[in-house]
């Protein structure tokens, strides 16, 4: 794996409170890192220094050149009273031809939205354009402020998994912001606990049995967590079908991911 972006030390304050304390982290490519914490702990701030959008900041960052980065927001706001199909808001994102947009959508499963009102999609649907839209430039490094936020279950599982997918197909980064650790973990590398600071990070399994994880969500959300991994003989296109693989295929380090499950009452 290669470094896309690092932070050293990385500190930012609002009226003297620090946000963000020393905040050390990298990225690299084909990896999928999530950032947990509380509301209030400073992900957002953390994505916006990574953007470069937040510039007051002590420490270092430093970025690979040409770094291409796609960006799905937590909240789209868009003018109510201005009508606006999908294809067109993919259109106010650059100079990319009907062609382009509508292939970017087809990544997503979404290319039937084409022509559908942005201010009439569901949940599910109006993250799959964002995704789409991020997806535009082939970015190195996708970053995803709680790209589930508004999603219902069933539509979280496919979200997630879509965007593993889509890390396997291209090889980006994925770096996301999230509050809900039960799907999450099925599909992210490295979990990185954040108040403010850095509780821990490491690995999904092993962040859960951390003193500072328990700490944070408390031992309820431990005990209704399980991470068990699947082995299987195919891998899924980005519509979320299964293709058969050939038994050689299985070797590579995707064949094996992880899937998270929350326990019946009683089981």
């Amino acid at each position: 794996m290669s470094d896309l972006i690092q932070l050293q030390d990385v500190t930012v304050k609002f009226h003297d409170k620090a946000v963000l304390s020393n905040i050390s982290l990298t990225v690299q490519k084909g990896q999928i890192t999530t950032v947990i914490g509380p509301n209030g702990a400073g992900k957002s701030t953390l994505v916006k220094v990574m953007l470069g959008l937040h510039k007051t900041y002590s420490g270092s960052i430093t970025r690979i050149k040409k770094l291409r980065i796609g960006y799905v927001p937590q909240k789209l706001r868009l003018n109510d009273s201005l009508p606006l199909t999908v294809d067109r808001f993919l259109s106010l994102a650059g100079r990319y031809s009907t062609q382009e947009r509508m292939e970017s959508l087809r990544l997503v499963g979404a290319e039937n939205l084409a022509t559908n009102d942005m201010h009439k999609l569901s949940g599910g649907e109006n993250q799959r354009v964002l995704l789409a839209r991020a997806l535009l430039q082939r970015p190195d490094l996708l970053v995803l402020d709680e790209p589930a936020q508004g999603v219902d279950v069933q539509g979280q599982i496919e979200l997630y998994a879509l965007i593993n997918t889509i890390r396997q197909r291209f090889g980006c980064a994925v770096f996301m912001i999230s509050h809900d650790l039960h799907l999450v973990m099925a599909q992210t590398d490295e979990v990185i606990c954040l108040q403010h600071h850095i509780c821990c990070s490491g690995a999904p399994e092993a962040i859960t049995q951390h003193p500072s994880y328990l700490a944070m969500f408390g031992q309820t959300a431990k005990d209704t967590l399980a991470v068990y991994h699947h082995q299987h003989h195919h891998h899924h296109d980005l519509s979320g079908e299964a293709i058969e693989d050939e038994a050689t295929d299985c070797e590579h380090q995707h064949c094996s991911h992880s899937s998270s499950h929350t326990p019946k009452s009683g089981q």
